[in-house]
């Protein structure tokens, strides 16, 4: 039976000290159990880079942004990256949308702060969105592939 497809909304490539943990842990976890996409493998750093000296700054974003949400479309899952202070802008935007177009979300917050209203462990409307798409946000990457293959087993 093939794996679902899931994308990997995190922002976790932006920072050399979060990237190993994303690359070497997160992705690999997430392989046992799903199809991982990884945003992050969809622009090189060449393109970027050639945009910037260009002057195309803004053109490279919107086409980051688009491939992004193509690969959404693709995707029948989200799992989201949701530790800090305050979950990654892009990173909810990213859980949204999937949410309104009808995937099943799934988020990650192992950051011990609240960050939330009481009751939720961060914003009330990221939270309601992973429920009411049928996914849960768990505490930990072992708690959620514990989550994923119990979902996917039924």
């Amino acid at each position: 039976m093939p794996r679902p497809r899931c994308y990997v909304a995190s922002p976790l490539g932006f920072s050399e000290t979060t990237r190993p943990w994303y690359r070497d842990v997160l992705l690999p976890g997430l392989a046992e159990v799903v199809d991982p996409i990884d945003p992050w493998s969809l622009t090189t750093e060449d393109e970027i880079a050639a945009a910037h000296a260009a002057g195309h700054e803004r053109e490279v974003a919107l086409e980051i942004g688009r491939r992004n949400a193509e690969a959404i479309h693709g995707a029948e899952l989200l799992v989201a990256q949701l530790d800090g202070q305050e979950a990654d802008s892009g990173t909810v935007a990213e859980l949204g949308y999937a949410a309104g177009r009808g995937l099943r979300c799934f988020g990650i917050r192992s950051d011990l702060r609240q960050a939330g209203e009481p009751g939720v462990p961060l914003n009330l409307q990221v939270a309601t969105f992973v429920a009411l798409s049928g996914g849960t946000i768990e505490a930990s990457l072992d708690a959620l592939l514990v989550r994923l293959r119990e979902d996917l087993a039924d």
